[in-house]
């Protein structure tokens, strides 16, 4: 970060990428919304700065000092987000061929790394909560007979925190995925900031997990894209990961995202704790005010249980199906009339992301928002609610995702694929938790379920039509 100020500063004559030569050549419209000053910070690798893929100078230490902050032996700055984290992390531990323990609420980027990689998944169950509509964690109990019937699994994944803040007994899952001696990979994607405070879930890396992925931007300062691995231990090799990367990351990183990196570390390192104890109020403050009104509930963990054994108290969910209106409803009044926008809305629920760039101005146009709600709404009738099937029901893998994905396809109405075998990725995004994936036989529930969605005002993804009327299967 220090030394990129330094060489925006630099009145040297540029002949180097980009082609906007430090904001001369830039747009003025683009000038206008941004200004000068992130075009004169937006350099190329110059000796200065050092390469992302042969980190030396600046970028060496930057991640030396994200290593020390965020507790691993060795973290590595990653400016394609978290999904290219979560790709490498499974090309650099699994080969074609090899076994891999995943849970079936893992985020779509984990099937673009069995695609990737050839790795042949072995589909956990999580628990769920069907009073929310929620995919919990896997259990250490499923996780220990699943590995006593599979002896040659080379890797576990396991998604902590979930969308929704969830963790499950990671502790366990690292003690048990240990003594057969291979190594856990942690989607922590929202959970980077776990590490500053006690009164947050303990970090996976503290917890025994070998890697970890973490979406920096998600939850702290860095900005969108940015995302730091970490690993620890000798279980998996960190040259492995380095050539993983370099599979899925961009030649031309940009040193904005890096320098934003080094940036969030700085500050949580210096300031986190105090940040987030008034995050975590702020938090507090919303659950409580929250509660009171008639009609809504908000997620709590009262007890521990199978699948839930801790909960980020920063993550709101709050269900809305008293009123008599899906997540999604709710969602568009919020954005269109109340100026409150929700990061994930469901059929019965919507999450809300409280960090340390939030203010109490925030939480209190939040609480008056669902007041404002709770005087239109007050009916506890509602039929269009429906669990989600892939959860409930997962179907069975007919062929792996990669064989899916690179054999032969059809588009055949939407009717006509019940049965067959899917060659596309298809998920209401976000969470981006796939109801079909490449392989996997498609049933009624599933589209059933996609369609709903969709009908309810969702977005799908994945689809190669968007109208959800015609989907690809795989020709036998």
């Amino acid at each position: 970060m220090d030394v990129l100020t330094t060489l925006k500063n630099k009145p040297d004559a540029a002949f180097y990428v980009p082609g906007h030569k430090r904001g001369q050549g830039i747009s003025d419209r683009l000038l206008s919304l941004l200004g000068k000053t992130v075009f004169q910070a937006d350099l190329p690798e110059l000796p200065e700065l050092g390469n992302l893929f042969a980190p030396d100078e600046a970028i060496k230490q930057a991640q030396i000092l994200a290593s020390e902050a965020f507790g691993a032996d060795r973290s590595w700055f990653l400016v394609n987000g978290s999904t290219c984290g979560v790709i490498a992390a499974i090309v650099a531990t699994c080969s074609p061929g090899d076994k891999i323990i995943v849970p079936r609420n893992a985020h779509q980027s984990v099937i673009m790394g069995l695609i990737v990689s050839g790795a042949i998944p072995i589909f956990l169950n999580p628990e769920y909560d069907p009073t929310w509509d929620l995919a919990l964690s896997i259990t250490p109990k499923a996780l220990e007979a699943t590995l006593k019937n599979n002896s040659d699994v080379k890797a576990v994944l396991l998604v902590y925190p979930t969308y929704h803040g969830v963790c499950g007994d990671i502790q366990s899952i690292a003690a048990i995925t240990h003594r057969y001696n291979i190594p856990l990979l942690v989607d922590e994607a929202h959970g980077a900031h776990f590490e500053f405070h006690e009164a947050l879930p303990p970090s996976a890396l503290s917890m025994g997990a070998d890697l970890s992925v973490q979406s920096t931007h998600k939850v702290l300062s860095a900005m969108t894209q940015a995302s730091m691995l970490h690993i620890q231990g000798d279980r998996i090799h960190p040259q492995r990961i380095s050539q993983a990367l370099q599979l899925v990351e961009s030649t031309s990183p940009s040193y904005l995202l890096l320098a934003s990196l080094d940036g969030a570390r700085q500050q949580m390192a210096l300031h986190g704790e105090k940040l987030l104890t008034q995050t975590i109020e702020l938090s507090k403050l919303a659950v409580d005010k929250i509660k009171e009104i008639d009609h809504l509930s908000v997620l709590e963990l009262k007890e521990k249980r199978p699948g839930f054994h801790d909960l980020d108290i920063t993550r709101l969910t709050v269900n809305v199906t008293g009123l008599g209106i899906t997540g999604l409803e709710v969602d568009d009044i919020f954005r269109e009339k109340l100026e409150v926008t929700a990061e994930l809305p469901m059929l019965s629920h919507l999450a809300f992301i409280i960090s340390i760039g939030n203010r109490k101005q925030d939480i209190n146009k939040l609480i008056d928002a669902f007041n404002t709600l709770h005087n239109y709404f007050r009916s506890s009738a509602n039929s269009r609610f429906c669990s989600s099937p892939y959860l409930l029901n997962p179907s069975p893998l007919t062929l792996s995702p990669r064989e899916a994905f690179f054999a032969p396809k059809k588009l055949v109405k939407i009717e006509q694929s019940i049965g067959k075998i899917s060659s596309e990725l298809i998920c209401p995004y976000p969470p981006g938790i796939p109801v079909l994936m490449p392989g996997e036989m498609i049933t009624h529930e599933a589209i059933t379920y996609l369609t709903k969605i969709q009908q309810l005002g969702g977005m799908i993804s994945g689809c190669s039509d968007s109208t959800l009327k015609q989907i690809n299967i795989v020709i036998n």
